[in-house]
């Protein structure tokens, strides 16, 4: 995040003034400002001052200046103030939602002490600090305050968390103590957090942890449990103060902290998990500052100072513009601020959670907002700022998302549907479908409130393309779920959702009823269909049909009116709504009738007073009829029972209006007297109960109310006087014996009869009751009665009486049941008889008269025959023995098996008539086996295999048959059977039958006669296959004979006889149908040639167009020339094709040719454009003179053929003179000469080539050549004496050539002569590229017989350098060669050194090669060793100054030159030892630069390894003391550099000084002007050869001279050489004092002092140290070039110490 200043709203004094506090309201509209002057500044969003107040004492009488303001805070809604103060009180100030509302102090929280901090974290809650150590909690509800929690330290600093669910306070004591409202389910301790080093005046909690700073200068980042994240150190920065102030931004992602003229930055990574500290922003004089306030949308952050000044900074970590159209300001990773460019308006986009926002996007018409984080997706109406945020795992981006409904999101993805409704953070719901069609989902989400009910949240969406399901998003339930027959393509819940509209693919409108599960198709053919915004009025349009349901209650009822167009829309509004019409190109409003939609609206909010106010204006109409009632009711169930009254009214229901008009006088009386609604009075409430006809509920009401009288008296009135007596009895009135006369006579008044006789029966008196039942004619009851009571039946004139009754109502069974009680049975069974009740007259004939029972059960079993009862029948028949009766029954029942088994017990004579009825039964269900063993029974097996026969199963009947007849008769019942089914008609029954009897030939003659060819061929292929082809032909000869073509076709077809099918349709000129089929069947080319026979046929034009038609027209030309009929091809290509016709003539011409009609061909051929095949045609016939006039005439060209073929006859005959003038007319003289080639004839040949073909007379002369040099005629004089007549003839080309083609080893100079006259004359007259390749051809051959100089010379005369240059270098002639590249071409002159060095090298001539190259030279000394002569000792010299001398060598990479050097001066020294010159000051010179060599080569091994890097520059520092070898200025400037490298900083600068020294003395040109004084009592010599070079480049001397510099003013240093135990400079072998000389020290070249190692060899020996730190670095490093120089020692040394080292 960066801050950018952007203004200042406060300007600084010039004083302390300090700002105490500030905040920012939570609607970001205002911003508070408070300094020490105690009034509150009040800004608006821009910065521009609006309003300010002046704060209060506590207690005047202290003063105005008492008390400072320590804390303020907004209220979460932003209309209050809270004001913390020092003189122990916090303030409420109401300051109201507009500018300049007057402030009014609502709240005051008297403390015990000093308010230090304060906080409004929640509504009514207020958090602060005191200086007492307390933190409490102020509640602005009840006015009072509490203690969270205290301590014993002054509190200074007091946060919340983002949330604000909770607090942090910070105590002089360094004490951070932590405490939450409500943890969020984050387990986080409470309590003493931390102990900060210092008291944490700023105090900040971010997200992930907590920061705390203060006066130690350090920031220290804590964990969520108190441990040290991150510390930032401050404290040794002289610029940094004390941290005075900190604020998190609002989404917790950074913390800003304050100090002296700085705020510090920092900012939470999340990739990283810790805080990264931004660039600080500092500005000059803006001093302590005391306060920073940030604004609840991360977009400014205010800081106050010490001076009073209030500064505003934009806080941003990236912007951007979208479209044009909106900025996105991004305040932190989770925050964004979305600003519409045009209106200004601003949204904040923040991930609760803290995620990073990736990306943005504004969709649906510009209004709706999307952002991902890594975890969530943040959803926003840009309209309504309403924000969402729900967890949302990534998918790639394959999201779509649907706008359409401005309460709700709709997400697909993966073929799941996610809501997410604005301002929710939950998802609303998660369905799987595949159909994300935003007509295919209907979401209404509480559109239109409904009484009783909070949140209506409901969805409709597409299982499948056939099922709809309903869903309560509130209970994340199914409600409803649709099946329909056919594909739904529209759906839409009303506002409420409780109905749901569908149209399917057939275009018919479903309405269903989600309550009640009702399915209603209410209109077809509907091609638009809405809901009218705010109502359940339904518009739709069928055809031209505009349909209006008002009462959508009462689909049936429709209004429909006629339109001309198609509905496009519907607009409601102005107090009106218009269905929009397109009629053609205008648009046309239709009115909807207002008022019936305003009634529904009416309904639907409860405003029935509005709905009944509306209806009044209406006339009477069944859509008015059902809203009435639609408005009675609902009225009711609300109480509203005046309204329900008028509705009555308007109905006519005058009972129900008379009964409600008196129920609301009592209502309003009630309420007139004793107030409230009297609509709860117990009277009101008991007649709307029973208006209801809920008479119980209503006497529950009254009982209740201890209204016995009025519930009595209700059921009274209705005549329910059982319930009136129960009632009484039930609370024991004493009008209960009253009432129960009041009510038999009631009964007897209203000829009640039968229910007093049950009011006496209840009574206990039987008598009357009886006697009452009789006088109703119930004498059944009177009956019961009787037969009930004992003492009753003893009454023999009652009972007489009751059964007389009975018999004359014909009650016959309760008479019969009365005379048996009696002990009446002859009477009892003959009533039982009448009456039918036979059940009862059996079993009382069984006791009293047995012998009656069998005719009992016969007439039983008629009985249930008339009641058509027959299945119950047939047991009761079986019981009376009647079979015959018991069969009809079973069979009248349709009881088959039941009748079977009765048959199996009767004898044949009797079953056998029956069974065939049984049998045709079960032949109808197709149960064959059964019906066959059922008609054999019977005796009717011909009806079995007539069954059979008519079920066509043959092989049944068959079978059958054959069981029971002989076969002839078999075969002759079949034939017969089959023949009459035949005279029917019926073939494939008749078909069955003969092949059953094995007659296929029958049935093959039969189809035959019927023509039913298919089923003959059917059979013939079946039972004849091998007849099936004959037959197919012969059918189709038939056919064809009866010009039955098709179907000839076809049989045709089958016998594979195409061409007959084509010959059949040719004959009957049907050519259409003859190239179908040969197209079909006949092949690739079979259609073309009936093409060309059906347009040979027709002719003319007509032939032309069927070709052209298909495509066929030049196939058939080709075919007429192929078929000879060339006057059609003629005519075919005349009338379309006239290209073709040339290729017709000479198709015709060469058929000519062929019947030897040599003149009609000619002519045929010319006429084809084709002469030359008229000549060939007469030369094949060798008739010249035809050919001759015809080539002539018509083709010259050929007239050279012509001739030739005339030539090749004379050849044959051997007249050459004829045949060469024939060639010569043919302008052919090749042929003549290769013929005279051919024949030896070579004399001929040549003068036919001279005087015709001068141009091949070199390539024949040189032919001519070979042969004569074959037949060994001419040699070589032969080429060159041809060569010279060239020359002569000015044909110098030919005469290089000649010259050129000379060889001969015997005689190298003629051959030398020779080529040297071709190089000659190419140069003076060839081109010159020809001469270029005639000099590039000669000089190699010069070359090869040893003519140097003669080569070089040809090169140089075409500027060849470089072959001049190797053809010197090749003939060893090297100062020609060095003059040649020196004045001609000096990019050569390195070339040639080269060479000159390989050449001496190869030679052994090393005094030579010294001075050309030492490297090369000191080689060949590696390899061939260095011999003791005095004559080579210069060049030994000469190969170690130009090594010392050579740049680059003090390097790693050097070490094998130095070791080069090395060796050859050992060899040379050890070759020394043993001459006359040992011990000679030339052996010492040579003992001195072997040393140095040493040292130069340990110097380079230690080099390649880092811990020798001490060794080498020891090595550097001692090779000094040799500088009269050496070249001064190299040495001091290497010594100096590895002196610098090891930090050696004292040795450096004197060398390094030195070594500027001695670079002007080389410019200068004398040391003279040198200073030794650094250098007294030194081994380093003063007096050394002056170089007569620099040996460093410039840039290196300037590094060095600016280093000197630099280091020569740093007092520190001390400009003298490092001094030893011996007072003497350290790298000195002679110790100044004592004249005492150490030995050097092998590895490094220091004195050794101390730890020395000996050699074998006197004089050699080494620092143990040195020694073993060189021989531990080669162990670990394994370096080669080190064991190489370890290797050498031993060598020179005589041996290595015992502590040597093994090189495996």
């Amino acid at each position: 995040m960066q801050l950018k200043h952007l203004r200042t709203l406060l300007s600084p004094q010039d004083g302390a003034a300090k700002v105490t506090c500030m905040a920012w309201s939570q609607n970001n509209a205002k911003f508070a400002v408070c300094a020490v002057d105690r009034v509150v500044l009040l800004y608006d969003e821009h910065g521009e001052r609006r309003d300010k107040f002046s704060t209060k004492p506590a207690d005047m009488k202290y003063g105005r200046k008492s008390y400072m303001v320590k804390g303020m805070a907004f209220s979460p809604d932003s209309t209050k103030i809270a004001i913390g103060q020092t003189d122990n009180i916090i303030y409420v100030y109401k300051i109201g939602e507009d500018w300049g509302d007057k402030k009014v102090i609502c709240n005051k929280f008297i403390q015990t002490s000093a308010v230090t901090c304060l906080q409004w974290p929640a509504e009514y809650i207020i958090v602060f600090g005191l200086a007492e150590g307390k933190v409490r909690l102020a509640n602005t509800k009840t006015n009072k305050s509490s203690t969270i929690y205290g301590t014993d330290s002054y509190v200074v600093s007091l946060t919340t968390n983002c949330s604000g669910k909770g607090i942090l306070s910070g105590h002089a004591d360094g004490t951070i103590v932590r405490y939450f409202f409500d943890d969020e389910g984050s387990g986080e301790s409470q309590g003493k957090l931390v102990n900060h080093p210092c008291p944490p005046y700023a105090l900040a909690w971010a997200t992930n942890s907590i920061v705390a700073a203060g006066c130690d200068r350090r920031i220290v980042a804590y964990g969520k449990e108190g441990h040290v994240l991150q510390t930032f150190d401050y404290s040794r920065d002289p610029q940094e103060r004390e941290f005075t102030t900190a604020a998190a931004s609002p989404g917790g992602q950074s913390v800003v902290l304050g100090s002296y003229d700085r705020l510090r930055v920092l900012n939470w990574s999340p990739r990283r998990s810790i805080w990264e500290e931004a660039k600080p922003k500092e500005i000059a004089n803006l001093y302590t500052i005391t306060a920073l306030a940030w604004k609840r949308d991360g977009s400014r952050l205010c800081a106050g100072t010490l001076c009073g000044g209030v500064e505003q900074f934009d806080c941003c970590l990236r912007r951007s513009i979208y479209k044009n159209k909106f900025e996105l300001t991004y305040v932190g990773p989770s925050q964004v601020i979305v600003k519409n460019l045009s209106s200004g308006t601003r949204v904040v986009l923040k991930s609760h959670y803290g995620y990073e926002v990736e990306e943005v996007k504004i969709l649906g018409k510009e209004r709706y907002l999307v952002a991902h984080t890594s975890d969530t997706l943040l959803l926003g109406d840009l309209n309504t700022n309403r924000l969402s945020e729900v967890a949302w795992q990534g998918s790639g981006g394959n999201e779509k998302y649907f706008f359409e409904n401005e309460n709700v999101c709709m997400i697909f993805n993966a073929g799941e549907l996610t809501l997410v409704e604005y301002g929710s953070n939950d998802t609303l719901g998660s369905v799987r479908t595949e159909f994300m069609n935003p007509h295919l989902i209907s979401v209404r989400i509480n559109e239109r409130r409904q009484r009783g009910m909070e949140d209506n949240k409901k969805l409709a969406y597409l299982v499948d393309i056939k099922t709809i399901a309903v869903v309560d998003l509130i209970g994340g339930y199914n409600i409803g779920t649709i099946s329909h027959e056919s594909r739904v393509d529209w759906l839409e819940l009303n506002e409420t959702g409780h109905k749901l509209l569908f149209r399917d693919r057939k275009l018919r409108l479903h309405l269903y009823d989600i309550e009640s599960c009702s399915k209603t198709m209410i209109l077809s053919f509907c091609s638009y269909v809405q809901w009218v915004p705010g109502s359940d009025v339904l518009v739709a349009q069928n055809r031209n049909n505009l349909c209006v349901w008002y009462n959508i209650e009462a689909p049936e009822r429709v209004t429909m009116s006629s339109i001309r167009g198609d509905v496009v829309g519907l607009e409601r509004g102005g107090g009106k709504t218009e269905v929009m019409v397109t009629e053609g190109v205008t648009t046309v409003a239709y009115t909807l009738d207002e008022g019936l939609i305003e009634f529904g609206t009416a309904i639907d909010d409860g405003n029935y007073t509005r709905a009944a106010a509306f209806l009044e204006t209406l006339e009477m109409t069944p859509e008015t009829e059902a809203m009435w009632k639609t408005l009675s009711k609902l009225s009711l169930e609300a109480r509203q029972l005046h309204i329900a009254e008028r509705c009555f009214s308007a109905l006519g229901h005058v009972a129900k209006a008379r009964f409600l008009h008196e129920t609301n006088e009592i209502a309003d009386q009630v309420s007139r007297e004793y107030g409230g609604e009297g609509t709860d009075f117990y009277q009101v409430r008991a007649r709307l109960a029973m208006l209801e006809k809920n008479y119980k509920l209503a006497e529950m009401i009254f009982l209740e109310q201890n209204a016995v009288e009025e519930a009595m008296d209700m059921y009274q009135e209705l005549h329910r006087w059982d319930e009136c007596i129960a009632v009484a009895e039930a609370k024991g009135h004493p009008a209960l014996e009253k009432l129960r006369r009041s009510y038999y006579q009631w009964l007897m008044d209203t000829q009640q009869e039968e229910r007093a006789g049950e009011l006496q029966e209840s009574q206990g008196d039987g008598l009357a009751a009886i006697s009452l039942y009789l006088k109703a004619g119930l004498p059944a009851k009177a009956a019961r009665l009787v037969l009930t009571r004992e003492e009753l039946l003893a009454t023999t004139e009652l009972v007489e009486h009751i059964t007389a009754a009975l018999i004359k109502s014909e009650l016959y069974e309760r008479a019969g049941d009365l005379f048996e009680k009696i002990r009446n049975p002859q009477r009892a069974l003959e009533c039982y008889c009448k009456g039918n009740a036979f059940m009862k007259a059996v079993e009382l004939a069984r006791l009293a008269f047995p012998v009656e029972v069998v005719r009992l059960e016969e007439a039983w079993g008629d009985h249930l025959v008339q009641q058509k009862q027959l299945d119950a029948a047939i047991n009761h028949y079986i019981e009376a023995r009647c079979s015959i009766k018991a069969i009809e029954a079973a069979l009248g029942a349709r009881q088959w098996k039941k009748a079977i088994y009765i048959l199996d017990l009767q004898d044949q004579n009797t079953a056998s008539k029956y069974y065939p009825r049984v049998a045709q039964h079960y032949a109808s269900l197709q149960e064959y086996e059964i019906a066959e063993e059922l008609y054999t029974k019977g005796d009717r097996t011909k009806d079995a295999i007539d069954m059979y026969t008519q079920a066509g199963r043959w092989e049944q009947a068959h079978k059958l048959a054959m069981k029971c007849m002989r076969p002839e008769d078999v075969s002759v019942l079949y034939i017969t059977q089959a023949q009459e089914m035949e005279k029917q008609g019926k073939y494939r029954e008749a078909e069955r039958l003969y092949v059953t009897v094995e007659e296929p030939d029958l049935a093959i003659t039969m189809f035959k006669k019927h023509k039913l060819y298919d089923d003959m061929i059917r059979l013939v292929g079946k039972h004849h296959p091998d007849l099936l082809s004959d037959t197919h032909l012969h059918l189709g000869k038939e056919l064809e004979a009866e010009g039955r073509l098709q179907e000839a076709e076809y049989h045709y077809l089958e016998a594979q006889e195409w061409k007959a099918t084509v010959n059949m349709y040719r004959s009957s000129g049907l050519w259409e149908e003859a190239y179908r089929v040969a197209k079909a069947h006949g092949g690739a080319n079979a259609h073309k040639h009936v093409a060309y026979l059906w347009a040979k046929s027709l002719g003319g034009e007509a032939a032309v167009r069927l070709l052209n038609k298909l495509g066929l027209l030049e196939a058939a030309i080709d075919r007429a020339a192929d078929s000879c009929s060339f006057e059609f091809a003629f005519e075919l290509s005349r009338l379309a094709l006239k290209h073709k016709t040339p290729e017709i003539h000479l198709r015709y011409a060469m058929y000519l040719e062929d019947e030897g009609k040599f003149e009609e061909a000619e002519a045929e051929f010319i006429r084809a454009g084709k002469p030359k095949e008229a000549v060939l045609m007469f030369v094949h016939n060798q008739d010249w003179e035809a050919a001759q006039r015809v080539a002539e005439a018509h083709d010259p060209d050929s007239v050279t053929e012509v001739l030739m073929g005339q030539a090749r006859g004379a050849l044959e005959e051997k007249d050459f003179q004829k045949a060469e003038g024939l060639l010569l007319r043919a302008q052919r003289p090749g042929l003549a000469l290769s013929y005279y080639k051919e024949a030896g004839l070579w004399s001929d040949a040549l003068r036919i080539c001279k005087d015709y073909m001068p141009g091949q007379l070199e390539a024949l002369q040189e032919e001519y050549e070979r042969e004569a040099t074959k037949k060994g005629a001419r040699g070589m004089e032969g080429l060159v004496e041809q060569a010279r007549q060239w020359e002569q003839a000015g044909e110098y080309s030919r005469a290089v050539d000649c010259y050129l083609k000379v060889r001969d080893a015997g005689s190298s100079s003629l051959v030398e002569k020779c080529w040297m006259k071709a190089a000659e004359l190419s140069i003076k007259f060839l081109p010159p590229q020809r001469s270029l390749e005639v000099v590039r051809a000669v000089g190699p051959q010069l070359i090869g017989i040893g003519k140097h100089s003669a080569a070089a010379e040809l090169y140089l005369n075409l500027d060849l350098v470089k072959e001049a240059i190797d053809a010197f270098l090749e003939g060893e002639e090297w100062n020609k060669a060095k003059r040649v590249a020196k004045e001609l071409d000096p990019r050569y002159e390195d070339y040639v050194d080269q060479h000159y060095k390989e050449f001496l090298k190869n030679q052994g001539k090393v005094d030579s090669l010294v001075g050309v190259d030492v490297a090369a030279a000191l080689d060949l000394y590696v390899q061939h060793g260095a011999p003791a002569n005095p004559q080579n000792f210069n060049i030994y010299r000469r190969i170690f100054t130009d090594m010392v001398s050579s740049p680059g060598t003090n390097s790693a990479e050097a070490y094998h030159n130095w070791a080069d050097l090395r060796d050859v001066l050992f060899n040379l020294c050890e070759n020394l030892v043993k001459s006359s010159e040992a011990n000679s000051p030339a052996h010492e010179e040579f003992e001195t630069m072997l040393l140095i060599a040493h040292y130069y080569a340990t110097r380079s091994a230690a080099q390649s390894i880092k811990q020798l890097e001490t060794v080498a520059a020891r090595l550097s520092v001692s090779l000094l003391r040799h500088t009269q070898l050496l070249p001064a200025d190299k040495a001091f400037y290497e010594a100096g550099t590895a002196a610098k490298a090891v930090g050696w900083e004292n040795m450096a600068f004197i060398f390094l000084n030195r070594f500027l020294d001695l670079t002007d003395a080389i410019e200068e040109g004398t040391l003279d002007a040198l200073d030794h004084s650094d250098f007294q009592d030194t081994d380093i010599p003063f007096e050394v050869p002056l170089p007569a070079k620099q040996h460093v480049p410039e840039a290196q001397r300037e590094e060095v001279r600016d280093w000197v510099l630099t280091i020569s003013m740093d007092q520190r240093l001390e400009q003298v050489l490092p001094r030893d135990e011996r007072g003497a400079y350290e790298a000195s072998l002679v110790a100044a004092s004592t004249g005492v000389r150490a030995l050097p020290c092998l590895i490094t070249g220091y004195p050794i002092l101390r730890d020395k190692i000996e050699f074998k060899r006197p004089g050699k020996a080494a620092n143990k140290d040195n020694w073993n730190k060189f021989l531990m670095a080669i162990k670990t490093s394994h370096s080669p070039v080190c064991q190489d120089v370890l290797k050498f020692i031993g060598q020179w040394c005589g041996g290595l110490p015992s502590t040597s080292f093994s090189f495996q």
